[in-house]
């Protein structure tokens, strides 16, 4: 199932993370591991903020995708199924039948 992962982290857990040099290296290994079709980094109410979007085949790979985020960033995490164009229509095409 295509997923939203919404990331947002703590800032002093991400602060301690830049300066120590492992932030980069814990999204690289995330983003391998998720392997997204897109991933966006922002700031979203003074925290930052990862949106990532990869399809989650088993929710049983859950903690393995949360628990670094959890871990190492404090963060909160979010997962919001989502669909692209081609699913919307799959599923209007089926109203009404």
């Amino acid at each position: 199932m295509r997923v939203l992962l919404k990331a947002t982290m703590d800032t002093e857990k991400s602060n301690e993370a830049i300066r120590n040099g492992t932030l980069g290296k814990l999204i690289q290994e995330s983003l391998e591991q998720m392997k997204p079709e897109a991933a966006y980094f922002t700031a979203d109410n003074g925290r930052r903020t990862a949106y990532i979007v990869f399809d989650l085949e088993d929710p049983s790979q859950m903690p393995v995708v949360s628990e670094p985020f959890f871990l190492h960033l404090n963060a909160d995490l979010t997962y919001i199924p989502v669909m692209d164009r081609e699913d919307l229509q799959k599923g209007l095409s089926q109203l009404g039948r």
